[in-house]
């Protein structure tokens, strides 16, 4: 089912795959994402494992995923494609934003996906603000206004 996404992918696209039942198998690997990336697909999120790190490090293809795994899986199975699924416990519908780093993954409803990018951008110019106040040596405890709040836990300097 996962070679069915990959002809409903569109440029840009991020694939979400959740299996029907608990599962760690690898549901993605190199061939797999050459065939993801051919396709213009952006990067994958697996509610269960992936194959092939190295190769996907190597080819840059973004995959996020509970683990690694050598144990491929069977192509016998019909299953869904491009309907809701729940995938590390988010509700995940076609044409929600996925947003991935380092630091994991969020969804954002494709209703609300306007509203949290101009927030984003807002937060964005805050942490930079932020960021050159602190390079030129401003203490947190002063820009978070700590102060108070740490005399009021009673923390006292020694």
């Amino acid at each position: 089912m996962i070679h069915v996404a990959v002809e409903v992918c569109r440029p840009g696209s991020i694939l979400v795959v959740a299996p029907t039942s608990p599962c760690t198998d690898a549901y993605i690997g190199e061939l797999l994402a050459t065939s993801l990336r051919a396709h213009g697909v952006r990067g994958a999120v697996i509610d269960a494992g992936c194959r092939d790190v190295r190769f996907l490090t190597e080819m840059k293809f973004p995959v996020w995923s509970r683990g690694a795994s050598s144990q491929g899986t069977v192509k016998s199975t019909l299953g869904s494609v491009n309907v809701g699924v729940v995938c590390a416990g988010a509700f995940i519908e076609a044409g929600d934003v996925i947003v991935a780093d380092d630091d994991g993954v969020v969804v954002v409803k494709r209703s609300a996906a306007h509203e949290v990018a101009a927030a984003s951008e807002q937060r964005l110019r805050k942490e930079e603000a932020t960021r050159e106040r602190l390079a030129r040596g401003e203490l947190g405890l002063d820009i978070y206004g700590l102060r108070a709040k740490i005399k009021e836990l009673g923390l006292e300097y020694v």
